[in-house]
């Protein structure tokens, strides 16, 4: 029973890695229907879905940020593909007959930035470390996202931040927001708190009521950050993906499903479970009903095991 189980994990793991088959590119035109939702004083949110990228969705899963400034409208993370861009130029121009002045990527995974192409003569801040992963990334991302779905990915290029953020305030148009450089969800995460509403853009360093995704994940700089975010104290918190929260519900959240996921990985390595038994164990209630589940606990498992499994259980060298 061992052996086949074995053999079921190296089928799994080469899915994984493979992603579903890559559908053909259709005719078929493709529209978001996005809305903005004011969360602030000249601060609006698009909320996207708390389910994996599908052709249902187009991808458009992420929270995006719109800030109004005199210059126009300030974008943080700019969504999935060239279409969804478009789109959310057009809520920025009706939101501001100035448009869009300035967007910023909170960090390098697609959903946050493959809309770049649509404001790429503006600037486009991000940190140092996110636009060079963007850049050295972007292609294998952009590979999967078209495989993923498809005709909503017409056109889409990948375009990397071109304005680099060194500095601890970053003001546009009047309006100002502190920096935080942070990392773990990736090797660079930036969150920004808005001075005039107090709120705080999360990106991907929290969520909300949607499991988090780690593919590139280092869990103790990850909770050094949440920490980070706690200590700020912000009016709410605009995460990455799921509803936005005042009460710091999201915050504790996001750092319980991470111990949860670290001590259920670290324990099944300890009882010599293989990847596939880990992905039967049970999930407990309050996660079993996160979006994006069991689908994002089962990617994590491919994601973080290895490595927890080869702590718990080092080679010896005879």
């Amino acid at each position: 029973m061992k052996l086949s189980r074995r053999s079921a994990l190296a089928g799994l793991g080469a899915a994984l890695l493979a992603g579903p088959p890559k559908p053909a590119l259709t005719a078929t035109r493709k529209t978001y229907d996005l809305k903005p939702k004011q969360v602030g004083d000249g601060l609006w949110m698009i909320e996207g879905s708390t389910e994996y990228f599908s052709g249902k969705n187009g991808g458009a899963i992420v929270n995006c940020a719109l800030l109004e400034t005199d210059d126009g409208v300030l974008i943080v993370d700019t969504g999935p593909s060239l279409r969804y861009g478009s789109a959310l130029n057009q809520i920025a121009t009706q939101l501001s007959g100035r448009g869009v002045a300035a967007c910023v990527n909170t960090h390098h995974h697609p959903d946050h930035f493959f809309g770049n192409q649509v404001f790429a003569d503006r600037p486009i801040y991000a940190l140092g470390e996110t636009a060079t992963l963007a850049k050295n990334e972007g292609d294998a991302f952009s590979d999967n996202m078209y495989r993923l779905l498809g005709d909503w990915m017409r056109g889409t290029e990948v375009i990397p931040p071109n304005a680099r953020l060194e500095s601890s305030v970053l003001t546009v148009g009047g309006r100002s927001l502190r920096v935080l450089p942070l990392s773990g969800h990736t090797g660079a995460d930036l969150a920004l708190i808005d001075i005039k509403t107090g709120a705080l853009i999360a990106g991907d360093l929290v969520f909300h009521d949607r499991a988090p995704t780690t593919p590139h994940a280092d869990l103790v700089k990850w909770r050094q950050s949440l920490d980070e975010i706690e200590a700020a104290e912000p009016a709410s918190v605009l995460p990455g993906h799921g509803p936005i929260d005042s009460t710091g519900q999201a915050v504790r959240q996001t750092r319980n499903y991470l111990d949860w996921l670290e001590s259920t990985l670290t324990g099944a390595a300890n009882d010599g479970l293989d990847m596939v038994e880990i992905m039967e164990l049970p999930l407990p209630e309050e996660y079993a009903k996160m979006g994006a589940m069991p689908e994002e606990f089962h990617r994590s498992v491919s994601h973080l095991y290895p490595a927890i499994e080869r702590k718990v259980m080092p080679l010896v060298n005879r």
